[in-house]
């Protein structure tokens, strides 16, 4: 093989590397991690980018909406949790989102992902605090914080802000 044939090769494999590190869509994998009570909580997801669209536009009423992209948002508890007085057992789980009428959204904790969701896999709802903000986020981030004993799972996406909390169950 000759020296130009392996520079070329070399070239060929460090662009089939880098896009594989981008496969999906380009969309960036997230994490969120807190501690609550004596729970260990990790959020994991995929982010969607707007590409100049309007969040609203892209979710109907009635429609479960996937929480992020490519793949599952999944929630995952070292302990059983409380969304809203339903306890949710340890282990890993779906998060959705539900838009019931604009302005008017739920959390889902469920046990199967939304293109296979049907109502009797929902194992806990919450509602979401939907909230505007004056500076927009491109590419939607999920964060997750322990405020005063309680976890806050907070999406950002556009100006469009979507908060709710639960508790380790007793």
């Amino acid at each position: 093989m000759t020296r130009f044939n392996r520079i070329a090769l070399s070239v060929v494999a460090a662009c089939l590397l880098a896009g594989v590190s981008g496969f999906g869509h380009g969309n960036e994998k997230g994490k969120a991690q807190a501690r609550v009570g004596n729970a260990t909580v990790i959020i994991d997801y995929a982010s969607p980018a707007l590409k100049g669209r309007d969040v609203l536009k892209l979710i109907q009423p009635g429609q479960v909406w996937r929480l992020g992209a490519d793949v599952p948002t999944t929630i995952e508890s070292s302990a059983d949790l409380d969304f809203g007085g339903v306890r949710v057992p340890k282990g890993k789980h779906v998060l959705l989102a539900l838009m019931n009428e604009p302005g008017n959204w739920s959390l889902i904790v469920s046990s199967k992902p939304a293109a296979q969701y049907e109502p009797s896999d929902k194992i806990a709802e919450v509602p979401l605090e939907l909230s505007e903000a004056g500076d927009s986020v491109e590419e939607m981030a999920i964060g997750l914080t322990n405020h005063g004993g309680r976890g806050v799972i907070d999406v950002a996406w556009g100006t469009h802000r979507l908060s709710a909390s639960f508790t380790e169950a007793k």
